[in-house]
């Protein structure tokens, strides 16, 4: 009988160890998780940010329209402009531009991004297929007006599928003191184009 006791107490004793020890590292699994989900984020933000500048460079204007981006980078083309000393300026402060051709935005911002996939630019990885939500427009700073956009994904899209009172007790955090409870780049407000992660 005394075996058998001690066989109860030692699967008891086994039995918290183990839930002492899951209870220390869910917290720990779950921000490690939201880390390598928040990285794959932020990558397709920074790409919408770089191809959002070309755009505006070239139609004077960001975009709120994904198939307009999508349409850019298999289309657009940035210039490579060469830029060198004014030989009439003895000081040589002043420079001169030249154009002196043009490459495909395709090719300048991602032919070494092997995994990139123009298709899945507006697709928020993890998130079963929505998209960042991207807005566009205008906004007068100082009786000047200037373009802006905005990026954002949501906290609940990307961390679809994780621990539902982590990712509410996340959000509660960010609300709480204003923020934005999720990742986004650009502003709608604010002549920004800084990344919230930055």
């Amino acid at each position: 009988m005394k075996i058998v006791i001690q066989l109860v107490l030692l699967v008891i004793i086994l039995a918290l160890g183990w839930y002492v020890y899951d209870s220390i590292m869910e917290p720990v699994k779950f921000k490690q998780e939201m880390k390598a989900r928040e990285s794959k984020v932020v990558q397709h933000l920074k790409d919408i940010r770089s191809v959002e500048y070309f755009y505006k460079h070239e139609n004077g204007a960001y975009t709120a329209s994904f198939d307009s981006l999508m349409a850019f980078i298999k289309t657009g083309e940035i210039p490579v402009i060469k830029i060198i000393p004014d030989p009439d300026d003895t000081t040589f402060v002043k420079t001169i531009s030249d154009t002196v051709g043009f490459v495909s935005v395709l090719d300048s911002l991602f032919k070494n991004r092997a995994d990139f996939n123009v298709g899945s630019l507006g697709n928020i990885p993890f998130s079963g297929g929505k998209h960042f939500e991207l807005n566009a427009g205008s906004i007068d700073r100082g009786g000047v007006e200037v373009a802006v956009f905005e990026a954002k994904a949501h906290y609940k899209t990307f961390l679809k599928g994780m621990d539902e009172q982590a990712i509410i007790n996340l959000v509660s955090t960010k609300e709480d003191i204003d923020r934005y409870p999720g990742l986004k780049v650009g502003s709608m407000t604010e002549p920004s184009t800084d990344g919230n992660w930055e």
